[in-house]
């Protein structure tokens, strides 16, 4: 079993969707093996991002996850980060299939509902971040 790990932004968290979207990644097959409600600071907000410290977006993405709370989740599943990426859907909401995670629940590029990783290894950095091994499943 592969996992993988997703973050619900503050705009879902923010509109009440986090359940809904808790119950379709249940519906899709994910197990969970961990999850925490919290609002980031700005200091681990700039360290689970460094990567984009370079990225002309990397400010506002800082103050956006730290905006409100957000719901990381440790998943685990067959394929896990890559079946988890097409259940969010496109980056963009606006361009998400239908019936995907940020079409139903995310209104744009940023405000897009959920994170997920995107290799198997920053899943296995991610979840390290908000999870240490005895807390999860």
């Amino acid at each position: 079993m592969e996992k993988t790990l997703t973050i619900i932004k503050p705009d879902a968290t923010a509109a009440g969707n986090a359940g809904n979207i808790i119950a379709h990644l249940q519906k899709e097959g994910f197990k969970i093996l961990g999850m925490r409600q919290l609002q980031l600071s700005e200091a681990q907000a700039k360290a689970f991002y460094e990567v984009h410290k370079e990225r002309p977006f990397y400010g506002e993405l800082v103050e956006f996850m730290t905006s409100g709370e957000v719901v990381p989740i440790a998943l685990e599943r067959e394929n896990a980060v890559a079946y988890l990426r097409e259940v969010m859907g496109a980056t963009n909401s606006q361009e998400a299939d239908e019936g995907t995670l940020r079409n139903l629940y995310g209104t744009d590029v940023q405000c897009n509902a959920v994170h997920g990783s995107d290799s198997q290894e920053n899943a296995a950095i991610e979840i390290a971040f908000f999870f240490p091994r005895c807390d999860l499943l």
